[in-house]
């Protein structure tokens, strides 16, 4: 499976109505690829706080069409990061938000295939949590040509290692996760994909944001991992695309040779 992960850079001198064409056109450029992959909140901002009840949008709105058109052009499935949801049916969850930040995946004819809502807000009582609702669901999406499956997550969702242990019981043989994390604690980045990885013999796709936005320098260093904790690519810290190709029937061979997983107890 041949993977592109686009690391989008911006900044606040880019008004979204100008980023969103933008980034539909890099994904165009990926036509060849199977999966394309995109980063958290790439529109609206991911550290954009103040604008985001603005900038809400439903799954249907402009940037859904403009990421299904960009799907259905290059012929690629595609994980278009997320945006910040406001339903039209006026749903709102447990916290009584009516918003959040969900993820988007389209297949390759432009039909929208899956949704995640971020199930770990970040702000430790403000930003995310003050702003928007918390999913509930776990979710995973079949990848192209029957490589397999994989779970959804997004940036924050990296710290909390029962998540992924869900996913894998559930039939994960990968991870993809968007994410806007910032410069300052990009080790904690690099890190914890590999260790996702590692403890649960997946492949990682981890697709980051650069530049700079509301006052936060992004962390760049976008990677796939292997399911055997090597790093088949990695981003600086700049707009960059990653081109990767993944044997993930090698996951399945690895679990053969090294079956950590038949010794979990809990």
């Amino acid at each position: 499976m041949r993977i592109a992960v686009v690391q989008v850079a911006y900044g606040d001198d880019e008004p979204m109505s100008e980023r969103i064409p933008r980034v539909a056109d890099l994904v165009r450029a990926q036509a060849g690829h199977d999966l394309v992959v995109l980063p958290e909140l790439w529109a609206p901002g991911g550290f954009s706080y103040r604008e985001w009840a603005d900038r809400a949008q439903p799954v249907d709105g402009p940037i859904g069409a403009a990421m299904s058109a960009a799907a259905r052009d290059a012929q690629v499935m595609l994980h278009a990061g997320s945006i910040v949801e406001r339903p039209t049916s006026g749903e709102v969850g447990s916290d009584g938000r009516g918003l959040w930040n969900t993820s988007l995946v389209y297949a390759a004819d432009g039909s929208l295939v899956a949704t995640y809502r971020k199930i770990h807000r970040f702000g430790f009582g403000s930003g995310e949590p003050a702003l928007m609702d918390a999913g509930e669901d776990i979710v995973l999406v079949d990848l192209p040509g029957g490589a397999g499956r994989a779970g959804l997550s997004t940036c924050y969702d990296l710290r909390f290692p029962e998540l992924y242990r869900r996913q894998l019981d559930a039939g994960a043989m990968a991870f993809i996760v968007p994410a806007a994390w910032p410069a300052a604690r990009v080790r904690h980045w690099t890190l914890l994909s590999h260790a996702r990885a590692i403890e649960n013999q997946c492949v990682v796709i981890a697709c980051n944001t650069a530049g700079t936005h509301a006052g936060t320098t992004m962390g760049g260093h976008s990677q796939v991992i292997s399911a055997t904790g090597e790093a088949l690519a990695m981003a600086g810290s700049g707009e960059e695309v990653l081109s990767v190709d993944v044997d993930l029937a090698a996951v399945g061979t690895w679990r053969e040779e090294f079956p950590v997983l038949q010794d979990r107890r809990l």
